[in-house]
């Protein structure tokens, strides 16, 4: 990248002008919290009264958000500024203050009589908070006495601490040493290089790396073992607890996604596995080797191929990429650009990674660190879709409904990517090229589809397990994981026995099933992509009304009207479908 001129940073003056205007909002939250407890043991006096709690609490939670936003993405622009760093401090610790300040509210709600709540739901004063209202009465089975949610919220900090334990063991306390690279270089091997060690061209340089970072595991398995067995101890209680029939009842839910779905996206990957195992058979065959090991599924097969783009070039691929949207999205991304949305150059002191943040009073923010890679415009792609698909439920929905469920939050985002690498191949001609993007593809499916489907597997197995009160020891867990990656890698793959121990760095599975949201979130993008480029203007629209739902209704309704049935094993069918396409043109555009 040779572009010298100086890349944007996002405007959070648009939040607020300066210091002394966070301060001035910073301090009006408490009275907004006191203002919403002056309701309690007053909710089944009128449907006007109720209606006015829950108006309070959304005000109060609007204006904590603001503030919030504000103050970690100030400190996100400088990690080592120790003023930034305060401000959060003082928000977290604030809303710590003040976290049980709404333990009572949903209590006394599940308290209304029946009667009376049913005469509630139909006043013209609850007309708003109709819908989240039912959605609150559907748990009412699993909700518990006010006392009782007190003490399950005061041990709301103890109970998560095998999660921190594990984060600590994790991100803190593991050292991997240095390593030499391909370059000749000592460099320290950490969770950030290790895929780079793994997209190194030389395989000893990978198999180096991946027995030093899993032989670290093995050495520590067992105290892994010891936090995940009391993670996943957590999830079957609270769900016992709370009359669910099973852990994965209750993680599903509050989307009310039925446990099917769950289950044949299982049974579904594990029709296609074939695919998988021709894709890998390719890889093999370019690498020219025997037999793959784990070490050998990231290095790029093509590592001569490299794209490098100014921002200008980034910005204005993918601006091309989205098209097909129409032109209002068009004008939305100039707007993103015109009122300074993203903060794009990497820095010393800036956060890593990416992200899109914000809330319903502020812009969707983007956090990029740009290096002119062609992952770095997939990754703004990406996150445009994350910010724009915040953008268009903040301004069509209600604040109480603009939040879209973590179910469905992938989908733009996901979309918007697969657009870019149809854009991409649809105007590249060079053979190594399109074998590039191809490759490209298939691993981004390989990785979030079927990979992430084996650990939604992993995770329903080691549920199981406990809920049968069986320990999960660092042997049971090794041996389900390496059974699980042997049957998803297929025969070509031998793998090294240290891909056992691979479940140990999974922060995922730390998050009460939530890693198959991925898999079904890609299925759903692939589809609805293949609907923006070859449907109607009607598909479109329909797409549209996906971007601008929010929480307004259920998600597998918001898929359903987008053009995607989830609650069939027909969209991952045909994301797979696509992925065996992909394989037999990349083998075609590799001339194998």
């Amino acid at each position: 990248m040779t572009e010298k001129v100086q890349l944007p940073g996002w405007d959070l003056e648009a939040i607020y002008p300066d210091a002394a205007a966070w301060e001035a909002d910073f301090a009006k939250i408490r009275p907004l919290a006191d203002r919403f407890a002056a309701y309690r043991g007053k909710l089944a006096e009128s449907a006007a009264m109720l209606a006015e709690a829950i108006a309070a609490l959304d005000d109060f939670e609007r204006l904590g958000e603001k503030v919030y936003v504000y103050a970690h993405l100030r400190s996100d622009e400088n990690t080592a500024d120790s003023a930034n760093r305060a401000r959060v401090d003082r928000v977290c610790g604030l809303f710590a203050e003040l976290s049980e300040i709404s333990a009572w509210f949903e209590p006394e709600i599940m308290a209304i009589p029946a009667t009376r709540m049913a005469e509630f739901l139909e006043a013209d004063e609850l007309r708003l908070y109709r819908r989240s209202l039912q959605e609150l009465l559907r748990e009412r089975p699993h909700t518990l006495s006010e006392p009782e949610e007190k003490i399950l919220g005061m041990f709301s900090d103890v109970l998560a601490a095998p999660g921190r334990t594990f984060e600590m063991m994790n991100d803190a306390d593991m050292d991997f040493g240095k390593l030499t690279d391909g370059a000749g270089r000592r460099v320290p091997l950490t969770h950030g290089s290790y895929r780079r060690f793994m997209e190194d061209g030389d395989r000893e340089v990978r198999r180096r790396a991946f027995r030093r970072m899993f032989g670290a595991y093995r050495k520590q398995r067992n105290s892994f073992a010891s936090t995940l067995d009391a993670t996943v101890k957590r999830h079957v209680t609270s769900a016992r607890v709370r009359h669910y029939p099973s852990a994965l009842a209750a993680a599903l839910f509050p989307d009310q996604v039925p446990e099917t779905v769950y289950h044949q996206l299982i049974a579904t990957v594990h029709e296609e596995l074939g695919a998988l195992h021709d894709y890998l058979e390719l890889r093999r065959e370019v690498l020219g080797l025997d037999r793959l090991d784990m070490y050998d599924l990231y290095n790029p097969l093509l590592p001569e191929c490299r794209c490098d783009y100014t921002w200008r070039e980034a910005f204005d691929t993918v601006k091309a990429a989205l098209r097909p949207l129409g032109e209002e999205y068009g004008a939305t991304l100039e707007l993103a650009e015109r009122q300074r949305w993203m903060d794009v150059p990497e820095r010393r002191g800036k956060r890593s990674g990416a992200y899109s943040g914000g809330c319903y009073d502020t812009y969707p923010y983007l956090l990029l660190n740009f290096n002119g890679t062609l992952n770095d415009v997939f990754t703004l792609a990406h996150e445009l879709g994350h910010s724009l698909h915040s953008y268009y439920s903040n301004r069509t929905q209600h604040y109480h409904y603009a939040d879209y469920s973590i179910f469905v939050a992938e989908v733009a985002s996901t979309t918007n990517e697969i657009l870019l690498f149809e854009h991409l191949l649809a105007h590249t001609r060079q053979p190594e090229l399109r074998a590039f993007l191809l490759c490209h593809l298939a691993d981004e499916i390989r990785g979030t589809i079927y990979r992430q489907t084996m650990f939604a597997e992993f995770e329903l197995a080691i549920h199981r397990l406990t809920e049968e009160h069986t320990p999960l020891t660092a042997d049971l867990l090794d041996d389900t994981y390496f059974q699980l990656n042997a049957r998803y890698h297929g025969p070509k793959v031998q793998a090294d026995p240290l891909i056992a121990c691979e479940w140990a760095r999974i922060p995922h599975f730390y998050y009460n099933f939530y890693v198959y949201k991925y898999a079904t979130g890609m299925s759903a993008a692939i589809r609805l992509a293949d609907r923006i480029l070859r449907g109607t203007a009607t598909d479109r629209e329909a797409y549209f009304g996906f971007l601008k739902a929010g929480g307004s209704r259920d998600v597998l309704d918001i898929m359903r009207d987008a053009g995607v049935d989830l609650s069939t094993p027909e969209p991952v069918r045909a994301a797979l479908r696509y992925f065996r396409r992909t394989v037999e043109q990349l083998r075609r555009e590799l001339g194998r």
